[in-house]
């Protein structure tokens, strides 16, 4: 299932959209004579969401006339799976269940402390607050957001329009929820949790 690794030194941040299309277009036109369904399927990883992936498949589309699965994370209308965003957040919970049997418990009122935000935070929160846990944390390269009310409901959705803002500032959650504390510049794992996902890029 492959397991190489590559990129590029083209920071998204700040950009436009025309921008990173530009940036995705010239991309794909190398990378499609290395690519294909029978010879190399790339995914997205970090800085490379729907949108980018849309870029990249609409350029391999147009060079090599072929509609074929040659990249994961596209949109529904491209092919796309319907759970990829929530699947690796999915995933971290569901072995962390696993583990939480072996001893005789569940996730069912534990308290639990996320860092990040993104597609992996995102996921581990929802995931976590359907198996009756409370998530009390998230967190930013500006610091960490402790909510003890729980992030769930609205809050969770809210999550997605922070991490689409393309800022990474978990400061915006707390201005929208004023009941949240915001720590600048700390982690949050000195939080008390019971269960902890380190969901981010730098987790320490």
């Amino acid at each position: 299932m492959g397991g190489g690794k590559g990129g590029s030194d083209f920071d998204p941040q700040g950009k436009s959209d025309m921008e990173v299309m530009r940036f995705c277009q010239a991309f794909m036109t190398e990378l499609c004579k290395h690519i294909g369904p029978e010879t190399d399927v790339p995914a997205g990883d970090i800085g490379v969401g729907a949108r980018e992936i849309g870029y990249l498949f609409g350029q391999y589309k147009k060079i090599r006339n072929e509609f074929t699965g040659v990249l994961t994370g596209k949109g529904l209308a491209y092919g796309g799976s319907l759970i990829r965003p929530e699947a690796t957040g999915y995933g971290v919970v569901y072995f962390a269940e696993q583990m939480l049997k072996t001893i005789g418990q569940n996730f069912q009122d534990k308290i639990v402390t996320v860092s990040g935000f993104g597609n992996v935070a995102w996921g581990v929160i929802k995931k976590a607050t359907e198996l009756g846990a409370k998530v009390v944390t998230i967190s930013g390269p500006d610091g960490y957001i402790y909510d003890k009310d729980g992030i769930s409901g609205e809050k969770i959705d809210y999550l997605l329009e922070l991490r689409s803002s393309g800022n990474n500032r978990a400061e915006d959650y707390a201005k929208k929820y004023p009941s949240a504390e915001f720590h600048a510049g700390k982690r949050p794992w000195d939080v008390k949790c019971d269960v902890a996902f380190p969901s981010q890029l730098k987790t320490n």
